[in-house]
């Protein structure tokens, strides 16, 4: 959004945007140590925030979140997933939440206690994840930094958003080994120590060496190479690769990792 469409907001025969609902998008990364979220620090709000936006009324919600979050990382088609629709009364109470000096420098409008502009905002709450490696975390008019946190060392965020992380979190770690998310993180051909990394790292928790390879063989979601990766003196590793038909109907249908 530019200057002129932020302030355009406020009128109420705004025809770009709807007023009242907005997507926050939960964007985590992955850089093979640890989990990392992306947030951003606006210039009219008193706390770092998730990325988010308004919706157009042109467009649905899983382009307005596929929007945002390519704006926000410079990287198109994320993947994406709705997991909840944060609609508690007040929830997004300007007041004491933004710098009502900011708010009426920048856009020309006043805050006090009266202003309910955005005390019943609907937003809709997406996750993402994306290689840290290829994301470019981006600024826009009207914040200051977007950047990476990890996510044992979040700062307190503005709104209702750490319950929005919390939520995001969740239902990330319980979709994982639901939908297969490797193909975009991975090489396209990588050891088995390498995607139990990847999950153990977005899970949370540590996976049996054995178990878990072998049931990613059995669903026949991952199969082996007759090429080995050279590491030296050590054993070589063999290379696996995933089986894209297999892959692409798990994204869209789901099934069991574990």
């Amino acid at each position: 959004m530019n200057l002129e469409e932020y302030k355009d907001l406020f009128n109420l025969n705004n025809k770009t945007y709807w007023p009242n609902l907005t997507v926050d998008c939960s964007i985590f990364g992955y850089n093979q140590e640890k989990l990392q979220l992306l947030l951003v620090k606006n210039k009219l709000v008193t706390s770092w925030c998730l990325p988010g936006g308004y919706v157009k009324k042109t467009e649905t919600l899983d382009e307005a979140a596929s929007r945002i979050t390519a704006e926000r990382t410079n990287i198109d088609s994320l993947f994406l997933k709705q997991f909840k629709t944060f609609a508690d009364p007040g929830r997004n109470n300007a007041f004491g939440s933004v710098d009502p000096q900011k708010y009426l420098e920048i856009l020309g409008v006043e805050i006090n206690e009266t202003f309910d502009f955005q005390k019943q905002a609907v937003s809709v709450g997406f996750y993402s994840i994306s290689n840290i490696i290829k994301a470019t975390p981006q600024i826009d008019i009207l914040s200051d930094e977007c950047k990476w946190f990890p996510i044992d060392e979040l700062p307190s965020l503005g709104f209702d958003h750490d319950e929005m992380v919390k939520e995001a979190l969740f239902t990330m770690r319980m979709h994982l080994f639901h939908f297969p998310v490797g193909k975009k993180f991975l090489p396209k051909k990588f050891t088995l120590k390498e995607i139990k990394q990847l999950y153990e790292v977005l899970s949370g928790k540590t996976l049996n060496a054995t178990n878990f390879p072998n049931k990613l063989i059995k669903l026949n979601l991952i199969h082996k190479l007759d090429e080995k990766k050279s590491i030296g003196a050590h054993r070589s590793p063999t290379y696996y690769k995933f089986n894209d038909k297999v892959y692409n109907k798990a994204l869209e249908e789901g099934l069991v990792l574990v």
